[in-house]
């Protein structure tokens, strides 16, 4: 018990740590009562989740045969859309980047990504707020995503598109709008999205064209009929009601559904829809290919699955478990630059800024300015991103060089098809897309209940 000494108030014992009350929340609870408002931030949720962490690979040994990695070939190439589409999209690898709007994020960061994603032979997508030049001459494969709402939509885009993605929701924030708060909003994206510069944008939470799946199928073919029918479309869900929502959306006519999980990252949202809504994403593409097989549609209708996935492992275990793609974006801008622990500013003559771990000069103090710390930045929100990523600030924005951000992307894609292949093998498939719930084990009851294979070391999958 607290114990009351008269030498003064320094002489209090500490207070145990209260599970309900700790000091996240205390502070939280006070910044609510200064300023009468919810705290909005950017990236995804902070609290630890069942992931694919909990889950192994049972790789092979005397009952199985595994391939050899430098004389074996083991595929990568994913065909998304190919039911209904004439030109079904063709990836050289199952990893995509997501939808990230310009506005959200810098022009050079746009263009970079587009970049990567031609390098490795995958694609990208464009985001709210419409499709910009640099990135459609920079992406290979782009996808064009229709949101709730129209801001920034285009027609003469969407024809130029490789698909198009409607958009129903989102792991960081299902049943919520977009954001993009007015400091972001500069002069080219007020433009584009026909919004007053620098004033704040909430989007609709659902789009004025539809209310239900009835609706949501007309909509469909009508981008099917400006499309002339040649490109896939996807339709994008935030992980909620996972099985209805697929069965809904492939009822509609997706040729390609997207389960974006609670890890979701966002440019801007309130914290309590990234902390206290959706449900895991290893829970959801489980529930999400189950639906698939139901319907028997399994490789007929793509799933791509998207949240919180950073490495070739996640990877192969999301595709184990019934994905044919997944979608990644915080880890791609993070091998951008994001969360950089430094920046080296341009030497006299220098076009740009190195970004990123190669560089060694430390600049706390620009970090400081801006309102943040090296490698603790996630203020996405703001506009003041150190690293000009996540900024519409010319002087921000021109530390990204596109050309070196790319390269840094590619390589790391290319970093995570080589680990997928690699544990590929390693279960002696010859095809990434073979691997199966069959190859996988959990390690703690919660995953395995939700991932639906056993805990290891048993047979016993919980719930079965």
């Amino acid at each position: 018990m607290p114990r009351y000494d008269a030498m003064g108030d320094d002489a209090f014992d500490a207070s145990p740590a209260h599970h309900t009350f700790g000091p996240p929340v205390i502070a939280g609870i006070r910044e609510r009562a200064e300023l009468g408002r919810y705290p909005i931030r950017g990236w995804g949720a902070r609290r630890a989740v069942p992931d694919f962490d909990d889950l192994l690979l049972l790789t092979a040994s005397a009952s199985r045969y595994p391939l050899e990695g430098y004389r074996e070939r083991c595929d990568t190439r994913t065909v998304l859309g190919g039911r209904r589409a004439g030109r079904p999209v063709v990836l050289d690898i199952p990893i995509t980047i997501a939808g990230m709007s310009f506005g959200s994020l810098s022009a050079n960061a746009k263009e970079a990504l587009g970049r990567a994603a031609s390098l490795v032979g995958t694609s990208t997508t464009t985001g709210d707020g419409g499709m910009t030049p640099e990135e459609r001459s920079a992406s290979r494969t782009l996808v064009y995503q229709c949101l709730p709402s129209r801001y920034g939509f285009n027609p003469v885009d969407l024809r130029a598109a490789d698909a198009v993605e409607i958009v129903l929701g989102q792991g960081a924030k299902p049943g919520g709008g977009g954001m993009l708060l007015g400091q972001k909003v500069g002069a080219r994206v007020a433009g584009m999205r026909t919004l007053p510069e620098g004033v704040d944008q909430r989007s609709a939470s659902r789009h004025p064209d539809w209310t239900g799946p009835d609706d949501l199928k007309i909509k469909i073919e009508e981008i099917r009929e400006a499309t002339d029918w040649q490109v896939p479309v996807y339709v994008k869900i935030g992980a909620t009601r996972v099985d209805h929502d697929v069965r809904l959306a492939v009822a509609a006519g997706a040729d390609v559904v997207v389960v974006d999980g609670m890890q979701g990252g966002t440019g801007a949202t309130q914290d309590a829809f990234i902390e206290h809504t959706g449900i895991p994403t290893l829970a959801a593409v489980r529930l999400a290919a189950d639906a698939l097989a139901d319907l028997d549609l399994t490789g007929d209708v793509g799933l791509i699955i998207s949240g919180g996935i950073r490495t070739g492992a996640d990877v192969a275990k999301a595709l184990a478990l019934g994905a044919d793609a997944v979608s990644l974006g915080v880890a791609p801008l993070i091998a951008l630059g994001c969360n950089a622990p430094t920046y080296r500013l341009p030497a006299a003559g220098e076009a740009h800024a190195d970004v990123g771990a190669g560089s060694e000069v430390d600049v706390r103090a620009e970090y400081t300015a801006l309102g943040t710390a090296p490698g603790h930045c996630t203020h996405c929100h703001t506009g003041r991103c150190p690293v000009g990523v996540t900024t519409q600030d010319d002087a921000l924005a021109a530390r990204l060089d596109p050309a070196l951000g790319a390269r840094r992307v590619a390589n790391y894609l290319r970093a995570l098809a080589m680990e997928t292949t690699m544990l590929a093998r390693a279960c002696g498939k010859s095809d990434v897309h073979r691997l199966e719930p069959e190859d996988l084990v959990a390690l703690t009851v919660e995953a395995a209940a939700m991932a639906r294979v056993p805990l290891a070391g048993t047979d016993w999958i919980p719930g079965r």
